[in-house]
C-alpha cells in the first residue's frame, strides 16, 4: 500500500482546514449596516441604542473633522430625522443639530441651534459644517450626511439623535417624549482609549478591511499545511 493512500483519509480534513485558512476572512465591519444609498464609505459604524438608528462616521484627526451619515426612519411619513452634537451638555438643550426632511419632494438638511427645549431656532451652528445632504431610502429610512469641525485633539463627543412626525409651516413638529425619544443621547468615542497593557491598534482607512493582518497569518499557516500534505503524499 502506498504511503499516500494510507494517509488519504487524514488528508481531507487537513486540506479543508487549509482552504478555510487561505480564504479571505472579514473582520467585523460595517457590511451589516449598509446605508440605503451607499454613496459614501466610512471607517466606523454603530447601532445607536434607540429609534432604530445607525451612525456611520470617519474622524480625521489631522484636520479635526468628523464626517457622518445618520440613518433612521422618521416617526411618520413626511417626518424628520436629526443628529446633533452638544458641546456644553449631555441632553437636547444646547445641542447643535442637523435636521433632514422632505421639502416639496426634495430632501433638505437644515441647521438648528437648540438653546432650550422650548426654543428650536434655525440658524448657524457654533461650529463649521459642510457637505450637508440627505436622501430617502426605499426601506423607509432617511439618511443625513454631513461633515463638521470638532475641537482639536477631541477624543469624544456628546451626541443626540431624534425623529419627528412632520413639518408645519417650514418648522419641525415636536417629537414624542416616549422612553426611546428621551433616551436618544450618548457619547460618541472618536479615539479608542487604550489601557497600558493594550497593543496599539493599526491605523484605519475608510472602507478598509481591518482583518488584513489576520488573513496574512492565515495564509502563512495555510501554505505550511499544504507543504505538509505534499510531504506526506509524495515523499
Amino acid at each position: 500500500m502506498k504511503m499516500g493512500s494510507l494517509f488519504t483519509p487524514l488528508l481531507l480534513p487537513l486540506f479543508c482546514l487549509c482552504l478555510t485558512l487561505i480564504s479571505p476572512t472579514h473582520s467585523t465591519d460595517c457590511s451589516s449596516l449598509k446605508l440605503s444609498g451607499g454613496k459614501k464609505q466610512y471607517s466606523n459604524c454603530t447601532h445607536l441604542p434607540t429609534l432604530n438608528a445607525t451612525l456611520h462616521f470617519t474622524y480625521n484627526a489631522t484636520n479635526s473633522s468628523l464626517s457622518i451619515a445618520f440613518s433612521a426612519p422618521p416617526a411618520k411619513a413626511g417626518g424628520w430625522i436629526a443628529w446633533a452634537v452638544n458641546p456644553t451638555g449631555t441632553g437636547m438643550a444646547g445641542s447643535q443639530a442637523l435636521l433632514a426632511f422632505k421639502n416639496n419632494g426634495s430632501m433638505v438638511v437644515k441647521t438648528y441651534n437648540i438653546s432650550s427645549y422650548s426654543s428650536i431656532v434655525e440658524g448657524k451652528l457654533s461650529f463649521d459644517v459642510w457637505d450637508l445632504e440627505a436622501e430617502a431610502g426605499s426601506d423607509g429610512k432617511m439618511v443625513l450626511y454631513g461633515s463638521l469641525k470638532v475641537e482639536e485633539s477631541a477624543e469624544k463627543l456628546n451626541q443626540v439623535w431624534q425623529v419627528g412626525p412632520g413639518i408645519a409651516d417650514g418648522h419641525p413638529m415636536k417629537h414624542e417624549f416616549d422612553k426611546a425619544n428621551l433616551g436618544s443621547v450618548g457619547e460618541l468615542q472618536l479615539v479608542e482609549k487604550l489601557t497600558p497593557s493594550s497593543p496599539s491598534p493599526s491605523p484605519q482607512v475608510a472602507n478598509a478591511n481591518s482583518g488584513y493582518g489576520l488573513r496574512v497569518t492565515q495564509l502563512n499557516v495555510g501554505f505550511w499545511i499544504l507543504g505538509l500534505i505534499y510531504f506526506i503524499v509524495f515523499m
